[in-house]
């Protein structure tokens, strides 16, 4: 059955490994992993399901792929690669739009199916393709595939609008091999560019400014395959952090930097739990109860988009009353409806929602719309009356190892059905 059972229990307690952040970095350096023939291994993967269709992509694309351990992945991109990502796995998962840039500069030319992944609103590709196109290449863009083509990209200024994460790594990814300067402005800042960047260098490329809103890259001939290790998971360990926040309790996580967290650790901070810097990563404590706090969506350093379904599930529980405006996406709070299942007080209104905290909200069968909702509708459960049922759990496997498991070795009460 494609659900998880959530009842409420104990406070959480005990101490976890933040996994590997395979959906938000590691994705994304498989795919830069195409710029250069030879092996790489990647270590500290996590198994979810957006890095298999990650790995299927690679495979259709003329990459050998095997794991050598359970974290641990070795790729050998020697062979002749088809530039080509079909359109059956790429619709799976929207990252794999990162592998049009690799491809374009490797092979001269790529065709990727336009993606899919989490419905949670209008997420346009122009950025990435204007960005291609002022370094030169030629894209079409026709029944439901892009075509790009190059004879060399060259480097040039690009503006983007928004400070993109997608955009940045594709255009990113394809500088490396351009000829002469690349310019990224308004790039976006996550961990997740900065650690991309580092691996891009580690294989030879000249990348400066990762990590601030201006990204200069000096165009190599070649880059060479070297091997990698992803950052930890900072939107699994944030979503730990908001289970402690609702459940209360006292939690140690390792392999995760609190500097990547500053935003939600600040908001928790002002709810009433107290978030600290240990020497392997995060500790957190939460009384009975927090109190409401107001919430806005930023490009980081701000209140990442990916938190806010998680927030709004811990203020449902919070005393007093919030406002959560959504600034990045223009249709995330479809899961409330579910919440409003559970009991939940809250009305949505465009990019805004108004919640009312209850002491305590009421199991009820709901329904997971993408892998950040689930999630949040799952911490809910921890404080609710009765079980609360999560079915179409898929969508939450996309981004996290194990969710049940995690939150059930912290004492929680969470099975898979």
């Amino acid at each position: 059955m494609d659900a998880v059972a959530v009842r409420p229990g104990t406070p959480l307690h005990g101490t976890i490994k933040v996994s590997g952040a395979s959906k938000n970095s590691g994705v994304k350096q498989l795919a830069a992993a195409l710029l250069a023939p030879g092996v790489t291994t990647v270590r500290n993967l996590s198994p979810v399901k957006d890095l298999e269709v990650m790995i299927a992509v690679l495979r259709a694309v003329g990459v050998e792929v095997s794991w050598t351990g359970s974290e641990e992945l070795r790729l050998d991109t020697s062979g002749t690669l088809e530039p080509e990502a079909p359109y059956d796995l790429v619709t799976r998962m929207r990252a794999s739009i990162n592998v049009l840039g690799p491809l374009l500069a490797r092979c001269g030319e790529a065709r990727v199916a336009l993606p899919g992944g989490d419905n949670i609103g209008s997420r346009k590709l122009d950025m990435h393709f204007t960005g291609l196109e002022a370094m030169g290449a030629e894209l079409e863009v026709s029944r439901g595939f892009v075509q790009a083509r190059c004879n060399a990209l060259k480097g040039a200024r690009v503006v983007l609008e928004f400070p993109s994460v997608g955009a940045t790594e594709n255009l990113l990814t394809a500088a490396v091999l351009a000829k002469g300067e690349t310019v990224i402005e308004n790039a976006a800042r996550e961990p997740e560019i900065t650690d991309l960047a580092a691996f891009l260098n580690r294989m030879g490329a000249h990348v400066l400014g990762a990590g601030t809103s201006t990204i200069t890259v000096e165009g190599v001939d070649e880059l060479t395959a070297a091997d990698t290790e992803i950052m930890g998971d900072r939107i699994e360990a944030g979503t730990f952090l908001m289970a402690c926040g609702i459940a209360g309790g006292e939690i140690t996580l390792d392999g995760v930097r609190l500097e990547h967290l500053e935003m939600v650790a600040m908001k928790l901070g002002e709810m009433g739990m107290r978030v600290s810097k240990t020497p392997d990563g995060i500790w957190a404590a939460a009384p009975e109860r927090l109190r409401a706090v107001d919430i806005q969506t930023l490009p980081y350093p701000g209140f990442a988009t990916d938190f806010m379904p998680l927030a709004v599930a811990l203020l449902a529980t919070c005393d007093g009353t919030a406002i959560v405006t959504e600034n990045i996406f223009d249709n995330r709070f479809s899961f409330v409806d579910e919440l409003l299942r559970m009991g939940a007080d809250a009305i949505t209104d465009g990019r805004h929602a108004v919640v009312r905290g209850r002491e305590r909200l009421s199991g009820a069968p709901v329904r997971a719309f993408d892998v950040r909702a689930g999630a949040a509708l799952a911490l809910a459960g921890l404080r609710a009356e009765g079980e609360t049922v999560v079915h179409e759990w898929h969508h939450v496997d996309r981004g996290y190892r194990d969710l049940p498991g995690a939150l059930a070795s912290l004492g929680a009460e969470v099975s898979r059905l």
